[in-house]
């Protein structure tokens, strides 16, 4: 019983999954039907009647019968196949046979997807034939203006196209078989064929107003303005080599007879209508023209430059040659009093030596400036190399000179700082033996005794002859450090004294009824016997907060103001 139960669960389950799958097929049967009647009722041929407006001839009928019979296999032949097989299909899946049913049903699928395409292709090939005849109707109107356009403009212009007059003229006169083949393409029907004739002659017109706009330019370049320039490229040389310009380096005449007898071979191309030759050809003279005109320009301004600055450079340069000597002088009576590095001591002679072969270059110079077999371009960069050469040594010197200059001053700054000093070590001695303290600890007195030798070391190097700066800089600098550190250490230790003083008056109230604070001031006070007075200050410190916390910070306070006050 219970193996039979199974059975018919098993059975029920089949059954149910079978009909779901057969609902599911059942859809793409609707689907595909519908799918199949779209394409039965379509008005293709109602479309198809739009040909009609057209010429009946020719290309145009052949087309129209050829999308009458594709149609009308799609509809006797195709959806008729679709009909039986959909009823095939709807059995199989009736019977539950849907391995079969899903077979069909994909062969269905390509039928109707071959007739979508064969509906698609007649209507693409419909609106272009129809597109084809409306554009060529427009386009070639305009085309047959620009040539009656063309034909006027060659008629009214012939000079301003000079030898290419011809070869235009026969492009023009092909327009018009062209014109006739399109016209009886149209009247045939074979608006597909006429459309490539528009095309063609659209492009050959495009190309046709190119030439006319370019040619008379053209023309003009190769007949009037490059002769033109040239001409006044010759007279401009000829008029500055009168004036003394050197101007071979240029080859100008070279370029130019080539030029000349370039201009013809350009003419007899541009006859041919080879613009794309001729075009950049003659942008090219014309850069090159205007690259000449610019370097005449530049041999003028050069020439100006080098008569105005010859002479002046002159004058600095044996300018600059009499301060050099001056500083070598000035350098060799500075040596006697300082010390001077062996590199500074050769600056006035490597100076001189400098000037000795620009003065060489400079009279160079004015030989070539006299032979006139120079570019006065040429002789400018040189003469501004000279300048700038001159203009260096000259900053080079005065430098020089002023840190001779300096010397003297740097000696009494530096004696007036060593008086400082002095002064500053006095003062700090004079603090120390005005406060009333037990002793100076050894660490001090070596303080004060390396700064009294610093200052000795000092002096003795201002005292040496020739006096080295440098030396006596160095020497200074170590000696102010000396110094600065002796007076700050003596400060902070006098200050240490007051603090130790008061925190141990302070404390004296608390010893009598504080044994740890009595024990604490006594180390204090035989510390500060001893002149350690940093280990005095800790443990008066630590007496005065265990007695009263709080208390160091207010005697600190009334010492600073004690201190400030006397000072």
């Amino acid at each position: 019983m219970k193996y039979i139960i199974i059975v018919v669960i098993v059975l029920l389950a089949l059954f149910i999954v079978g009909l779901l799958i057969r609902r599911k097929h059942n859809v793409v049967i609707q689907r595909l039907e519908k799918e199949k009647m779209q394409i039965q009722h379509y008005p293709i041929f109602e479309e198809l009647t739009k040909v009609k407006a057209l010429n009946m001839n020719g290309q145009t009928e052949e087309m129209f019968e050829h999308w009458r019979n594709m149609w009308t296999e799609v509809i006797d032949v195709h959806v008729i196949k679709i009909d039986s097989m959909l009823f095939d299909a709807e059995e199989y899946i009736d019977r539950f046979k849907f391995k079969k049913a899903s077979i069909i049903e994909r062969e269905i699928e390509e039928y109707i997807a071959k007739c979508e395409e064969n509906k698609t292709k007649i209507l693409n090939e419909l609106e272009e034939l129809i597109g084809s005849e409306e554009k060529n109707r427009i386009e070639i109107e305009q085309l047959k203006e620009q040539y009656r356009s063309a034909r006027k403009t060659l008629l009214a212009h012939q000079y301003s196209f000079g030898p290419a007059l011809q070869a235009l003229e026969k492009r023009v006169e092909q327009f018009t078989p062209k014109f006739e083949e399109y016209d009886v393409l149209t009247v045939e029907g074979n608006y597909l064929q006429a459309r490539e004739i528009v095309l063609q002659l659209s492009n050959e017109a495009q190309e046709l107003f190119k030439l006319l706009n370019e040619v008379p330019s053209l023309l003009t370049e190769i007949q009037t303005k490059i002769p033109t320039a040239i001409h006044d490229l010759k007279n401009g040389q000829r008029e500055m080599e009168d004036q003394a310009y050197y101007l071979r380096h240029l080859e100008l005449t070279e370029y130019l007879e080539s030029v000349e007898g370039e201009l013809d071979a350009l003419k007899e191309k541009l006859a041919n209508l080879e613009i794309d030759i001729v075009g950049p050809r003659i942008e090219e003279i014309n850069d090159t023209i205007d690259n000449y005109y610019d370097l005449l320009e530049k041999e003028v301004i050069a020439k100006n430059y080098v008569d105005k600055n010859c002479d002046k450079t002159f004058s600095i340069l044996n300018e600059v040659l009499t301060v050099t000597r001056e500083v070598g002088n000035e350098a060799i009576y500075v040596q006697s009093s300082y010390h001077l590095s062996d590199k500074e001591a050769e600056i006035p002679k490597i100076g001189l030596k400098q000037l000795e072969v620009i003065q060489k270059r400079y009279e160079l110079l004015v030989t070539r400036v006299q032979e006139e077999k120079s570019a006065y371009s040429s002789l400018q960069e040189e003469l501004i190399d000279i300048s700038n050469e001159i203009e260096r040594i000259k900053e080079e010197q005065e430098q020089f000179s002023n840190r001779l200059k300096n010397l003297r001053i740097d000696e009494n700054k530096a004696r007036a700082q060593l008086e400082s000093l002095k002064r500053l070590l006095q003062e700090t001695d004079r603090q120390l033996n005005k406060a009333n303290i037990p002793g100076i600890p050894e660490e001090m007195d070596a303080r004060l005794e390396e700064a009294e030798e610093q200052l000795f070391i000092v002096m003795q190097s201002l005292q040496e002859i020739p006096l080295n700066m440098q030396k006596v800089h160095s020497n200074l600098q170590h000696a102010n450090h000396c110094i600065q550190e002796a007076n700050k250490h003596a400060n902070e230790m006098i200050l240490n004294v007051m603090l130790i003083e008061r925190m141990i008056q302070y404390g004296n109230r608390y010893r009598a009824t504080n044994p740890k604070v009595h024990q604490l001031l006594l180390e204090a006070e035989e510390a500060f016997k001893q002149y350690r007075y940093i280990k005095a200050l800790e443990d008066a410190a630590a007496a005065v907060e265990l007695a009263e916390p709080g208390a160091i910070k207010r005697i600190e306070e009334l010492v600073e103001e004690e201190m400030y006050a006397k000072n």
